[in-house]
């Protein structure tokens, strides 16, 4: 077909340029702005967040009074539930954190015997804790690039999620995930004093994707990540975690 673009200096084109853009409607562009600044919520905190809602509402419409201080209290529960965007550090051989929170323990430990009675291999192995506030963003991510191969939940008791018996003790879900080195890590979702739900999307059988998300603790937690044999530490006790981008630990040679 023959070239219909105009020639260089067309008045025609020059004065196009010249047009100014198309105005947007200022309503559609602050809806716009709110939902590019507010993060998206998990789905598992939509029973909550509407309880709250309708709670809230229900008192409102009895005190016909209070239509701010249920706005406000839906919102704070909602925020509970945020699932903020991330960029996950594209490196090989590390693991990034799965939680945001305050690097509580850091050490050796055995893995949860529900995942060793699955084949997780037996030992000790570096282990980093982190204890999620209820001010923290209670979402859980994936530490790295690999498959799922075990989901294990054992119940237990509800002591605070910042104590070192925690891990043992507590309520908690275990995620035994090979990366695509072949080397074994495991993520331990554990209730704390105030947190009772755990929700764990992460099946047997799943292909994950560092930084993605797969859980959510209900208000205030810990996450265990335990790392393979030989994998270096790169964070310190008292040091805060951004989930999908702090990077934990570089996981140094292939199995």
């Amino acid at each position: 077909m023959p070239d219909r673009s105009p020639a260089p200096g067309d008045p025609a084109a020059t004065a196009r340029e010249k047009l100014p853009a198309p105005r947007r409607n200022p309503v559609l562009h602050a809806v716009d702005l709110v939902r590019e600044t507010m993060p998206p919520l998990h789905p598992g905190g939509a029973p909550v967040i509407g309880a709250v809602a309708a709670g809230a509402l229900a008192l409102r419409a009895a005190r016909g009074r209070g239509t701010l201080g249920a706005v406000l209290t839906t919102a704070a529960v909602a925020a509970f539930f945020r699932a903020p965007h991330r960029t996950t550090p594209q490196r090989a051989d590390i693991a990034v954190a799965p939680a945001d929170g305050t690097v509580s323990v850091i050490g050796d430990a055995e893995a949860p015997p529900e995942l060793v009675a699955k084949g997780f291999p037996s030992g000790p192995r570096p282990r980093v804790s982190a204890f999620l506030s209820v001010y923290d963003v209670h979402v859980q991510r994936m530490p790295v690039d690999g498959q799922v191969l075990a989901v294990e939940h054992r119940p237990g008791t509800f002591v605070s999620a910042d104590l070192p018996e925690a891990s043992e003790a507590n309520s908690r879900t275990s995620v035994w995930v090979r990366d695509t080195a072949g080397r074994d890590l495991a993520v331990v979702q554990i209730a704390g004093l105030v947190a009772r739900r755990i929700v764990c999307d992460a099946r047997p059988g799943d292909e994950v994707v560092a930084g993605e998300t797969y859980g959510l603790i209900r208000f205030g937690s810990r996450v265990d990540l335990l790392l393979p044999p030989g994998a270096e530490i790169g964070v310190h006790v008292g040091q805060r975690t951004v989930g999908a981008e702090t990077v934990l630990a570089e996981l140094g040679q292939e199995p």
